[in-house]
This record gives structure tokens, sequence and C-alpha cells, in this order.
């Protein structure tokens, strides 16, 4: 049977024009032949730095995360301001950023072996990939590469396109759905906060909701143990584990929390305040389908908006364009 393809062709073309195609011109080990060596080189740096500070898998798959849902996954977060210019990296949300030290090792690393053949790109999406490896001695997902970097980095993009710790679950949806990712990736992404730590201020106000007491999706002794570490926002510098029962250990202790109302973001007991996203996060108590689905979500959210082919460029150092 004969059928019109044009209007599917249509909707494909007007998807690729806001920017959800996902992963044009990305493959497995993109770098064989051009630079045989350079996912070695990048995991033994990252490793090495892993092995001496334990925050950094958390670290660096945040740094990955910013930098993927402002213009893809092109790097155009690792830039530097200039004296006229505010990048991402200075966005208000991007303040707290961990891990550039280590992409600009790895970075140096590299180009020894292969001078500006290996995008930043790619080199922070490996990053993110290995340091969490680390753990397990072995890698968790598979990162295809062949990203290009950007040359644009505006940091009022990043207020505009990063979700913020305060949205609601309808709010954390469509601003999923704008990068190409459903309520699957949401809920599996999330689960990313199985690792690292956050500051007072992002999640203060769920402690003192309008002056009546902590939201009653916070379970109370969590929320008053979350009070006796941030009595007040006058310290910019308190930490809190995001997981507190393994704060350094990626595994599925997230969605334990979650089901105990121990999720330490409005957006994270948002998950818990729709049907179907519960059904996915009770799923994913289970440790192996966790690791399962973040793999895919992962690799899908790795695709974002890349730059592959003749594109962007491949930056000399990942703190400048060229």
């Amino acid at each position: 049977m004969r059928t019109n393809s044009v209007p599917f062709l249509v909707s494909i073309l007007v998807l690729c024009v806001v920017g959800l195609c996902h992963g044009d011109g990305l493959k497995k080990h993109f770098y064989k032949k051009s630079c045989p060596q350079a996912e070695d080189i990048i995991r033994k740096v990252v490793w090495k730095n892993v092995a001496q500070d334990a925050t950094i898998p958390a670290g660096l798959v945040r740094l990955h995360y910013h930098d993927c849902f402002v213009r893809g996954c092109d790097g155009s977060v690792l830039l530097n301001s200039t004296k006229d210019h505010l990048a991402e990296r200075d966005a208000q949300p991007n303040l707290t950023l961990d891990g550039f030290e280590v992409v600009d090792e790895a970075k140096d690393a590299v180009d020894k072996a292969c001078p500006g053949v290996v995008s930043c790109a790619d080199i922070l999406a490996l990053a993110a990939r290995d340091a969490v490896a680390f753990q397990f001695k072995k890698p968790m997902w598979k990162v295809l590469t062949g990203r290009r970097d950007g040359r644009v980095s505006i940091a009022k993009e990043a207020v505009d396109n990063l979700p913020p710790p305060s949205f609601n679950f309808a709010e954390l949806v469509k601003n999923f759905a704008s990068k190409g990712l459903d309520v699957h990736d949401l809920v599996v992404l999330s689960g990313a906060h199985t690792i690292g730590q956050a500051h007072c201020e992002s999640f203060f106000k769920r402690l003192h909701k309008n002056h009546g007491g902590a939201e009653k999706s916070l379970d109370p002794k969590y929320a008053a143990f979350l009070a006796s570490q941030c009595p007040n926002l006058s310290n910019k510098t308190t930490q809190v584990d995001m997981d507190p029962q393994s704060a350094e250990s990626f595994d599925n202790h997230y969605y334990v929390n979650l089901k105990q109302h121990k999720g330490l973001f409005h957006s994270d007991a948002a998950l818990l305040t729709n049907k179907k996203s519960e059904k996915i996060v009770n799923k994913l108590l289970d440790q192996k389908a966790f690791f399962k689905a973040f793999a895919h979500s992962m690799k899908k959210m790795g695709a974002i908006e890349v730059l592959t082919g003749n594109s962007g460029e491949v930056r000399k150092k990942c703190t400048v364009v060229n």
C-alpha cells in the first residue's frame, strides 16, 4: 500500500528546526582512526581525579546535563565570560557547577597525543560517563562521539533553559519535552540526584513554605534535619547531601528516598504528584531497572541538538573559542 510521505517528512523537518533531532552524525568510537587512544586517555585522567575526590562524579554529570540543556551538548557551558560578555558558566544556575578543571586536564592530555582532534563537548560527555564508571570499574552507559564545539555561550539562555528545583510536574514535563525528552527520561535522569550535594538556597523555601512550616510533601523529621543544617540563608557555603544515605554512591536510593518523602527539591517531590511518573518511580526501585533506564536516557540526553560534521569547531582550549 502506497502512502503519502510528505506530511511525515515535513513534521520531521519541523522537529529538526526546533532542535529536537537527536544524534545526527554521532557514532561509537568516532576517533578510532583519528585518535584511537582518546577515550583511554580521558578515562585515566578522570579516574585519577575521582580517586582523589569522590565528589567529582556528581559534578561532571551535572556539568554535562547543564551543557546539553542549553544549545545542546556543544560544550558551551565550558566557555569563559569575557569583559563584555557573560557566558553560561556565570549564569545564576551555574555558579555552583564543578568539574571544569577535570575537563581541561583531559583536553590537555588528549591534545598531547592528537592535537586539535577531540572536541571539548565529547570530552565532557565521556568524562561524565567515566566518572560514574570509576565506582563499578566499567562504563554504565554508552557514549556516542562526534560532537563539535559551539562558539556561542549566553548566560541568559542558561536561565531560560535550565529547570530550577522549584518547578512543579507540569513545568518539568514542558521543559524536558522542549529538549525531546519524555516523562520517562524526566524521572530517570532525576535519579542522578543520588550523588552530590545542594546548597541551602535551592530548597530553603520548602522548609518555610509561606512561613507556615515545611511543605506537606516533605517528611517532618527530614524537614527538621534540613532546617538544622540551613537555619537561614546567610551562609552561602553550606551544602547538604541530596541522598542522605549514600551521597557518594551511584545507586537507585534516590527513589527509595522519594517514596519516603525525602526528595530534597520541590522538583523531586513533584514526581509523585502524577500517576504515570509515580509508576515509573516504583519500577526504578529495582536497581537493575534503574541502571538500564539511566543508560538509555543518558545516551538520549547526550545527543540533544549536537553539532556534527562541519558545524561548530574543535576548540584548542575548552574555555575559549578558536
